[in-house]
């Protein structure tokens, strides 16, 4: 009678701590990169929405540091596909900066894992 408890209690201790973790890994998966206070028809603009899409890709792909090559190789690899995920977007963005088209809702771009 005691072992049947044992095992049910085991159980939604390990369910208590999994929890948090998968939670954790789905809502990492994306990172909103905003750009409402930059000028990105300026170079300076650009080069900070690179550098924050590139920060978006480091949050969405995080490993912790290893120095293990396979792993730190699968970082990179997942890290630029996050920011190629990003590109079109970027793109548009600095399009219509250049053209002089005002956009008051879309102010950010989304970084993800594909």
């Amino acid at each position: 009678m005691l072992k049947p408890l044992l095992v049910v209690a085991a159980v939604v201790a390990a369910s208590a701590l999994v929890g948090p973790t998968v939670s954790q890994a789905a809502t990492t998966n994306s990172y909103r990169v905003s750009y409402a206070d930059l000028n990105l028809a300026s170079d300076h603009g650009r080069q900070s929405l690179q550098r924050r899409i590139a920060f978006g890709a480091r949050v969405v792909c995080e490993v912790e540091d290893s120095r293990e090559f396979a792993l730190a190789t699968a970082t990179n690899a997942c890290r630029g596909d996050a920011i190629a995920s990003a590109q079109p977007a970027y793109d548009a963005a600095v399009g219509a900066a250049r053209r002089g088209t005002v956009q008051v809702l879309e102010s950010a771009l989304i970084v993800t894992v594909p």
